[in-house]
């Protein structure tokens, strides 16, 4: 079998915005598609998929993960963005809302679950 990646798609009001924030905040490296100037498409970090029950719905999420939250989340907010909140340990990590332009909202969490990034 030939699945070579995937493609995450972020649907806000504020696509420039968000766009700006991946990558100036972010740092993420792009492409930018000729015939559309100003469509970027981001290179993500590594990454690692979980599926988890649900009472009869289906739905995704994306979440960044990061190996220090307090650290992570200063720089953050020295960059303008912002969060819900403080940070809160749950039973797989240390996690946060990011709260990105549109009200786009994405999951920070420092793991403490064992990943496969770490084979």
């Amino acid at each position: 079998m030939a699945i070579v990646g995937a493609h995450i798609l972020l649907y806000t009001p504020e696509a420039e915005r968000v766009r700006a924030v991946l990558r100036d905040v972010l740092g993420w490296e792009y492409v930018e598609e000729a015939a559309d100037p100003g469509w970027l498409i981001f290179k993500l970090p590594p990454a690692e998929v979980g599926v988890h029950p649900s009472e009869g719905s289906t739905s995704h999420e994306l979440c960044l993960m990061c190996d220090d939250i307090d650290s992570t989340m200063g720089e953050l907010r020295d960059k303008g963005v912002e969060f819900q909140g403080d940070s809160v340990v749950e039973d797989f990590g240390i996690v946060t809302t990011m709260v990105l332009p549109g009200g786009l909202e994405l999951l920070l969490y420092q793991p403490t679950h064992e990943s496969p990034l770490d084979l």
